[in-house]
Formats: structure tokens, C-alpha cells, sequence
């Protein structure tokens, strides 16, 4: 494996174990923050420091001084902590079955039984309890985000005739860019005093990374974007992808280059181009499925609605019903049902994540186990997968995901700095 398990949660994400996981019994945990009702510990703070380490080394990457390291450790803790604490007042949970469900699915795509799952954990370091409560952490907050911020995007008919005109000019073809971030944040109106001092450490960046400095280093110890503990990376993007801040500035841009300082709502940033990727083609696959979905309700339990779907399996196995009978007599999805669970074709993006991850997983003709996602249980089946074509709604289909994509990054910072400003938050300790 190329990286450790400890690494490989949701998209890379840098959670923080719980402290009832990881504080010893025999030890007095510290509070570090208070955060509303909330607190932070030392023992959260150590547990991030020390994922961050891990991933550091893997990759060969040097690292700022430990204080620096824990400050920036202690402010993700904050984050996360009131993104947990508005999906406690969401009532949002994760079930011990969609939990497993998940687990099984990172399994699966690391092409590891559950068996060598837990065994690889445990030569990290980490219990199987450990990483079950960090997996239930990540659900949440993934979830939280994708509900807050999905209801701030409007995407209107003429910006998405827009992006089909560019993806029709570039003939399915585009090019990517691996990019690296750091961000110097600003408040709302900043003072002259503010705006004077965020120029001055923007440009003792830059020189410093003209003069050869790492860039992920700097990033980790500097910035104050969403991706500052993984070093500032941002992996690859397609310029539609990418905020527009970011697009416009990559254009024409060589590998190693750096840009900025660039001027945001959010405060300066400085863009460095890892490395490029020239006119790749674009292989875009569509699935046509099929579903039954079943909403668990005060009434109907989570387990009796995945006893549901168990149950409509069986009849399928044995041929008591057909697929499409039983999503006409059964199904929840009043789109779909009428047409015996029909979805249609479909680029696999435009689905919810866990739907999205299970029919890229199945083969056509595969029915899948239940599954839960933010809908409600389901059985999904591929029935067919192809190349996309590119009819005009095709392309409607594709440009709408680039943009949604692209505005998703862009709000989510600015929906963290609203919740972050409303919020109780009081450092304890400044030793942290």
C-alpha cells in the first residue's frame, strides 16, 4: 500500500480521533479550547499531530516546528468541532450499519478484505474501535457540509450553456493541474492595518519560496485555507473545477510556477503549480441503474427498513418478484418508482457519494447489498455502463457537475467563516 489506512478516509480528509477513543483512563485529559458547549483536548490535539506526522513521512515531506504544528492541529480541532456540533442540533446520525457499510466500502476500494483491514491497522498503531469512530466523525461532517452548503449554490441555465460551449470547443479534452494553496486570511472590511499586514506575510512568502522554500511546509505552518495541514494541496483539477480565482490564474501557467499574492472576499492567497497535465482526454462513463429506496421514519426503524430491502432480495433470488415490481409497489423515490426503479443514464457524479461509490463498483447486471446514503436505504443495479455520449444533455449533465464542483469549493470556506463567527470559541491553554 502506498499509504496508510490512518490516511485513507473520506477523500484524504484529516479528522481527529475522539478523545474517548484515544485518552488513556489512567491520564487527566487538558481542555485546550472551548468551543460553545463544546471542548477541545490535548489528547485530540496529539492524536491529529501525530496522523499528520505519519502522513509527512510517508510522503517525504518536512515538517514546521511542533508548536506550529499543534497550533494549526488545534485550529482543524475547532472546525471540526462545530461542524459535529451542528449535526448533534440536525439530529444527523450514522447508524452502526451504515458505519460498517462505509468501512466495508474503503475495504473494497483499497481491494483489502476486512480481515487485512484491521490487521493493517493494527500495525499503524490504531484500534479497529479507533478508526470506527473516526470513520463515524467524517460521515457526519461530510454530511453537514454537503446539506449547509449544497442549498447556497443557484446554478443558473445560461452559466451551464456557458461551460458546454468551452467542453464542446476542447473536444472532451482538457487540461489539469496539480496545485498547491496558501491562503493569508482577512475579515470582512479589513482595516488598513489588517490588509497592510497580510500584504507584508504574503510577500515574505513569496520571497521565501523564490529563494527555494517548500512549498507544503510553508503552507502547513502559514496558511489558513481548508487544506493547510495536508500542505496546501489541492490535488488535480480541471480549470472548470477549480474556484474562479483560481482558474483564471493557472491559465498559461507552466510546472513551478507561483502566483500571487490574489485578492478574495476571503483574504490573499498564493497558487503554486505543482505540476500539469496537457490536453488529456477525458474519459467520461455513464451507468444505467436501477433502485428501490426505503426511508427509515419514526415508525419504520433503520433496521427494519435494511430488513426491507434483505427481505427484497431474497424475493429476486428466488424469482418471487421482479425488480420492477417490487420498486412500483415499494419504492420511495416517486421519480423512479412509476418506472420500476428506472433512473435512466447517468454519470455516476450526479449521485450522492455512497450511490455514486456503489454503482462504480458494480458490474452490469450486479444487484448491490443495502446501502444507506442522506436519502434512505437502498438496492441499486447497473444495468448497462458506456462512454458518455455527447448529446447536448450529456454535456448539460457534465457542465452542471464542473460547475456545481467548482462553486462547492468556493462556498464552503465562506459557510466555515460564517459558522466560525458566530460561534463561543475561547482558548484555554497557550501552550497548545
Amino acid at each position: 500500500m502506498k499509504k496508510t489506512l490512518i490516511a485513507l478516509l473520506t477523500a484524504g480528509t484529516l479528522g481527529a480521533l475522539s478523545s474517548s477513543a484515544l485518552a488513556a483512563p489512567e491520564l487527566i485529559d487538558r481542555v485546550l479550547a472551548v468551543v460553545n458547549k463544546d471542548v477541545v483536548l490535548a489528547s485530540q490535539q496529539d492524536a491529529l499531530v501525530r496522523k499528520v506526522k505519519i502522513s509527512a513521512q510517508e510522503q517525504g515531506q518536512s515538517l514546521p516546528d511542533d508548536a506550529t504544528l499543534r497550533r494549526q492541529a488545534l485550529d482543524r480541532l475547532i472546525q471540526e468541532s462545530l461542524v459535529l456540533q451542528l449535526a448533534d442540533r440536525q439530529g444527523l446520525r450514522v447508524s452502526d450499519t451504515q458505519l460498517e457499510q462505509a468501512i466495508a466500502g474503503i475495504a473494497a476500494d483499497n481491494r483489502m478484505s476486512m480481515e487485512q483491514m484491521r490487521a493493517q491497522l493494527d500495525r499503524e498503531g490504531m484500534s479497529y474501535a479507533q478508526y470506527r469512530e473516526e470513520v463515524r466523525r467524517e460521515i457526519l461532517m461530510s454530511e453537514v457540509r454537503r446539506n449547509q452548503v449544497r442549498r447556497r449554490i443557484n446554478i443558473s441555465d445560461q452559466e451551464v450553456k456557458q461551460v458546454v460551449d468551452v467542453i464542446k470547443q476542447q473536444g472532451q479534452q482538457q487540461s489539469e493541474y496539480h496545485i498547491g494553496h496558501i491562503q493569508i486570511a482577512l475579515p470582512d472590511n479589513p482595516s488598513a492595518e489588517q490588509l497592510d499586514a497580510a500584504k507584508s506575510k504574503a510577500l515574505r512568502l513569496l520571497n521565501a519560496l523564490k529563494e527555494g522554500a517548500d512549498f507544503r511546509k510553508l503552507a502547513i505552518a502559514e496558511s489558513n485555507g481548508p487544506k493547510a495541514l495536508e500542505g496546501g494541496d489541492w490535488g488535480w483539477m480541471s480549470p472548470q473545477e477549480m474556484p474562479t480565482l483560481m482558474a483564471e490564474a493557472v491559465q498559461g501557467t507552466s510546472k513551478g510556477d507561483i502566483i500571487g499574492p490574489l485578492r478574495s472576499g476571503a483574504g490573499l492567497h498564493i497558487i503554486k503549480v505543482f505540476d500539469t497535465k496537457g490536453q488529456q482526454q477525458v474519459n467520461l462513463t455513464e451507468v444505467k441503474a436501477r433502485h428501490i429506496l426505503i426511508k427509515p421514519s419514526i415508525i419504520l426503524s433503520e433496521d427494519k427498513a435494511k430488513g426491507m430491502l434483505d427481505g427484497f432480495l431474497n424475493d429476486l433470488k428466488t424469482g418471487k418478484a421482479t425488480f420492477a415490481q417490487l420498486a412500483e409497489k415499494y419504492s420511495e423515490d416517486p421519480g423512479s418508482a412509476v418506472q420500476g426503479g428506472e433512473l435512466g443514464w447517468a454519470s455516476p457524479d450526479m449521485y450522492a457519494p455512497e450511490f455514486r461509490d456503489m454503482v462504480n463498483r458494480l458490474q452490469p447486471g450486479q444487484i448491490s447489498q443495502p446501502f444507506r446514503t442522506s436519502f434512505g436505504w437502498h438496492i441499486v443495479q447497473v444495468e448497462d455502463r458506456r462512454s458518455q455520449d455527447a448529446t447536448d444533455k450529456a454535456m448539460e449533465q457534465r457542465a452542471y457537475q464542473l460547475i456545481y464542483n467548482r462553486r462547492f469549493s468556493e462556498e464552503v470556506q465562506s459557510w466555515m467563516d460564517e459558522l466560525r463567527d458566530s460561534a463561543y470559541i475561547r482558548i484555554e491553554d497557550g501552550r497548545s
